[in-house]
């Protein structure tokens, strides 16, 4: 078995080749993403042993860059669109919603639409506006996206490949304050599933879900809870939409009470949607309401007060002493 140690970052760019070397119709387009190879270096290297009609250096235009990507995907092309920052996806969201979502459905399935727009997202790196959101909200309620997230830099390199072999179009969002984390990577074998959830940690007492930066926030938060004699079970989310109700329930009907930790507002969020199946399902294994651990219903804040912003160790502990101290 080929296993290897590399970052984040050096896993998506690894993807991306192996997808490029497998299917001649991938390409990648976005800004800056050839000569320089991105602001993250994700496509390092990549316009170089593709050229540049593989590889494609963009205006400055995101809708032009998700319009021309359309075209591509109706002429069986499969596309990669990066989008430099999170924050910089709104002018493409007439193109994304209006056209990359519907038009599977519209043509009844004459036209696939097998095109990956790749989102780095959240904050944690100290940038300026529009250079740390978290909008995966907006396209999860949005029918007919696929919408993942990625925690580690295996998942990472497996999950690019599978979603730029998927029909459906799908939001790929990257937390880039993990890109330079390592980790192993199995370049043989693909995890099973590897748009569902997948437990990360066992635990007895509370389930704890989270997804992109926050799942190593929460295993963390989980070691010190080991500490204080308090089992969590932490699950990364994986696939944003659809997710993966099976062993969230599971897990959910295991412990009896759940807490889910995002970076994005709560309002109108994943995790308030997510809280509100499993209320539904397992409303008679539940001893607690469930909870979600967010960010702040403001504007993404200045750097110099970010982590006041972002889920900690510390806003999840309490999360977690809130659902097991429930009516006493």
């Amino acid at each position: 078995m080929a296993t290897k140690t590399m970052t984040m970052a050096k896993a998506l760019n690894e993807g991306l080749r192996r997808a490029m070397e497998e299917n001649k119709k991938v390409l990648l387009i976005g800004e800056d993403i050839g000569k320089l190879g991105g602001v993250f270096r994700i496509t390092d290297g990549l316009q170089k042993d593709f050229g540049e009609d593989r590889v494609i250096d963009a205006p400055l235009a995101e809708s032009a860059i998700v319009g021309t990507s359309v075209g591509l995907a109706i002429r069986g092309y499969r596309p990669v669109v990066e989008m430099q920052f999170d924050g910089f996806v709104y002018p493409a969201f007439d193109q994304i919603v209006s056209q990359v979502a519907k038009l599977r459905k519209r043509s009844d399935g004459h036209y696939t639409m097998g095109m990956v727009i790749r989102l780095p997202f959240q904050g944690g790196i100290g940038a300026i506006e529009h250079h740390s959101e978290s909008p995966e909200g907006y396209f999860a309620a949005t029918a007919g996206l696929r919408v993942v997230s990625c925690s580690t830099p295996n998942d990472a390199y497996w999950m690019i490949q599978e979603s730029i072999k998927h029909d459906d179009p799908v939001i790929f969002c990257e937390p880039k304050s993990r890109y330079w984390e390592k980790g192993e990577v199995d370049l043989d074998n693909p995890p099973a599933n590897i748009f569902d959830a997948v437990v990360r940690r066992e635990g007895t007492d509370v389930t704890v879900i989270a997804y992109g930066a926050t799942v190593k926030t929460a295993l963390r938060a989980a070691d010190t809870a080991a500490v204080e004699g308090t089992s969590l079970e932490v699950i990364d989310l994986r696939g944003l939409s659809p997710f993966d109700t099976a062993t969230l329930e599971a897990s959910v009907k295991k412990t009896g009470r759940v807490v889910f930790v995002q970076e994005a507002p709560l309002t109108a969020s994943i995790g308030s949607d997510v809280i509100r199946q499993l209320t539904e399902k397992c409303f008679y294994s539940l001893q607690a309401p469930g909870l979600v651990v967010g960010g702040y219903h403001v504007p993404y804040p200045p750097t110099r007060i970010e982590e006041d912003y972002r889920p900690t160790v510390d806003r999840i502990l309490d999360g977690v002493d809130r659902v097991i101290g429930f009516g006493s």
